[in-house]
């Protein structure tokens, strides 16, 4: 981006007076343009001893499984992003149980956070960012065609949780 989103005109790297990093400066109104990282939040939705994973139809990562998860929208919380995607990905609801993984990806500017919740009634299908869904025992998760490394960390996680029998909240940084 090169235009300022106030005024449309031209801008320029620099860094401002007081601050440490280069930022967009806008050199007829002095806006000063801060580039913040995204939020995708989402679910770990299970039904009795199964996890609903979503065969992306959608670049990146096109054909590889997925936990249902997005860009968080103005004017919804965390828990409604993760309930909207869970929607719109898999056309199931989720029952929000609590916050369950989160990771800094500092690498693409982006934060993750994922719920942990159960499918209402066990009802699901594949909505129009997905080829196809489905719930995947422990031993049916297709480990090899998993999407991105943040999907492949929480299913760890949860299995790992399950068997303690406690499920913590999860916070890590991925750097690769």
């Amino acid at each position: 981006m090169s235009f300022c989103l106030k005024c449309g005109q031209q801008g320029q790297i620099l860094i401002p007076e007081g601050d440490q990093r280069e930022r967009l400066v806008c050199a007829s109104c002095g806006h000063i343009h801060y580039e913040n990282p995204k939020v995708i939040c989402g679910a770990l939705v299970t039904h009795e001893d199964k996890v609903l994973l979503c065969r992306r139809a959608i670049e990146p990562r096109y054909g590889l499984w997925t936990l249902p998860a997005g860009f968080m929208e103005l004017h919804e919380t965390m828990e409604e992003g993760a309930a909207r995607e869970t929607w719109e990905e898999a056309e199931g609801v989720v029952n929000i149980e609590q916050l369950y993984c989160m990771y800094n990806i500092p690498r693409i500017g982006q934060i993750y956070v994922l719920f942990k919740g159960n499918l209402q009634d066990g009802q699901y299908g594949a909505g129009s960012e997905s080829l196809e869904c489905g719930l995947f025992r422990e031993d049916e998760i297709p480990w090899d065609e998993l999407a991105f490394p943040s999907v492949a960390r929480t299913l760890k996680h949860y299995f790992h949780d399950r068997q303690q029998g406690q499920f913590t909240i999860h916070l890590e940084t991925i750097s690769s």
